[in-house]
């Protein structure tokens, strides 16, 4: 690959060099907004979209912890039922929107999608290793490739178990300048099924908030 050299026309310093500074290759730049990345405890406003050409599978909205163990509250809609969801460390619990009474409990490994959304970083650096492209025409930064579910169990075995057993999944990941991941799509492909496309947005960055165990009222 040929390197693309910039030359300065002005003479900054008396110390100045005649060597070209050497511009960033797109994998540089994504490994630099990722080791900048605080990695302070935050929240972010998540909404996660699954569909099937134009039929929309799951809807979920919400606010999820990130840096942290993964927890926070989200309403999830499908074509059959609507639901509150609020993820603790331990456990997740489910309730029909709008009903009171007990929350139905399941172990936390249950709120994974096939999106890693805990280890997005890694993810990202998972697309790189796998000979992923780095695309900078715009602002945030989007790097794509294409993986297997075992390449994402590397990552995180649930998601790339409930991806099975699809032949491949398209990756596109969106970081910002300050590192943060902000977007996120996968289109699934099935060797005789069709597939579907997951896209999940995190916008409204703020600090890390409270989640406890819900009590039925």
């Amino acid at each position: 690959m040929a390197l693309i050299l910039v030359f300065s026309g002005l003479m900054l310093s008396a110390c100045a060099t005649d060597s070209p500074t050497r511009v960033k290759t797109g994998e540089q730049v994504v490994h630099d907004r990722l080791a900048a990345a605080d990695d302070t405890p935050y929240s972010a406003a998540l909404k996660a979209v699954t569909q099937s050409g134009t039929r929309r599978l799951q809807r979920v909205v919400g606010r999820i912890n990130l840096n942290a163990p993964f927890t926070g509250r989200t309403r999830d809609e499908t074509e059959q039922y609507t639901e509150d969801v609020v993820i603790t460390r331990q456990k997740v619990y489910r309730r029909a929107t709008g009903s009171h009474g007990v929350w139905q409990e399941f172990p936390a490994s249950v709120a994974k999608g096939g999106i890693p959304v805990d280890r997005l970083p890694q993810y990202v650096d998972l697309i790189l290793d796998h000979g992923g492209s780095v695309h900078r025409e715009s602002e945030p930064v989007r790097v794509s490739g294409r993986l297997t579910p075992k390449d994402i169990e590397s990552v995180d075995k649930i998601s790339g178990r409930n991806l099975r057993p699809a032949i491949a999944i398209n990756a596109d990941v969106w970081i910002d300048k300050d590192g943060r991941i902000v977007r996120v799509r996968q289109d699934v492909h099935f060797a005789s099924e069709p597939g579907f496309q997951s896209t999940l947005t995190l916008t409204d960055f703020k600090s890390a908030v409270p989640v406890s165990a819900p009590v039925a009222k």
